[in-house]
């Protein structure tokens, strides 16, 4: 047996002697996990397991599990609450060991403590933290915890929301690693007007950014209002590194202009700057032409940047 799928809205009942020495495999969607020791051994059977993906899973029986599997390559945890709210969290506290660990994928809003350790091989992240009202200093500190644990990835993708939970700890640039493997970042949401700032302080972590991508590009009601983030020091890769920026859904508005006014002016070894229209309704044509042009036009901190509108 290598490959376990279980989906299933109920108790994951299991023998007390289990074993999986084959198991390449193993996904768990919609089940309740009923104890510690049972779950533990679930994982703790599996040696050889290269792929683990929990799902939509209820972890309220449990206290402390921890998932330490040497050949583990990816890891996938939504944690975002099936039933019941968001207000409340578990508090059950997952470790994970995994000195293999290629790949990690985590959505959620961190009802569960996640602490992550000897993830030394990790390539690509992806961190998902949707925008609550709620537990906001105890969600913003269980992201600094998280994010800590990834300090030798490569390459990382968040969204706005886990953007915004970082800027709801104090003093954020006091608990964060310097990421000096990370190379590439993709911001997967549109970035609002208040989460810019703690996006300026986030690239402070990551001098050797070479690539920077707006995914879904900035909120079209975006207004950036005052110079505080502009007032923070610039980056360090944007001296030395930033090769890059790739922005998508381009509707030619100010904050869009602003920040890619600012890109352009403070990068200095930029290569590229790759500018995607928006093909929805809301965009105007003659507004992203008048925009492009305006950008065209800017003196570059880099006189090998090429920006290219498609």
């Amino acid at each position: 047996l290598t490959v376990v799928k279980i989906e299933m809205n109920c108790d994951l009942e299991l023998p007390t002697c289990i074993s999986f020495p084959q198991l390449k495999s193993l996904h768990l969607c919609l089940v309740t996990f009923r104890d510690d020791d049972s779950t533990q051994k679930l994982f703790s059977s599996c040696p050889v397991l290269q792929d683990l993906a929990i799902l939509d899973c209820e972890w309220m029986n449990l206290k402390s599990i921890t998932i330490s599997i040497p050949t583990l390559k990816s890891l996938t945890i939504d944690d975002l609450p099936y039933f019941g709210s968001t207000e409340e969290p578990n508090g059950c506290e997952i470790k994970i060991d995994a000195a293999n660990l290629v790949f990690l994928k985590y959505i959620g809003h961190l009802l569960n403590q996640i602490f992550l350790y000897n993830l030394s091989s990790l390539v690509n992240a992806s961190i998902h933290i949707p925008i609550v009202r709620e537990r906001q200093k105890e969600i913003a500190y269980r992201a600094v915890g998280l994010l800590r644990g990834l300090h030798h990835v490569k390459s990382v993708r968040i969204s706005n929301g886990t953007i915004e939970s970082l800027s709801c700890a104090d003093s954020v640039l006091d608990h964060l690693p310097i990421y000096q493997k990370l190379t590439h970042l993709e911001l997967s949401k549109e970035i609002e007007n208040h989460t810019v700032g703690a996006l300026m302080d986030l690239l402070q972590c990551f001098p050797n950014l070479e690539s920077l991508v707006f995914t879904e590009g900035l909120d079209p009601y975006m207004c950036l209002s005052g110079d505080d983030w502009i007032l923070k020091p610039l980056p360090k890769c944007f001296l030395s590194c930033l090769k890059s920026v790739s922005l998508q859904n381009f509707h030619g508005n100010g904050a869009e202009l602003y920040l890619l006014k600012f890109l352009v002016k403070n990068a200095l070894v930029l290569e590229r700057m790759k500018i995607f229209y928006s093909k929805n309704s809301s965009g105007d044509p003659k507004k992203q032409k008048e925009a492009s042009n305006q950008l065209q036009m800017l003196p570059r901190g880099s006189k090998d940047c090429v920006i290219m509108f498609l």
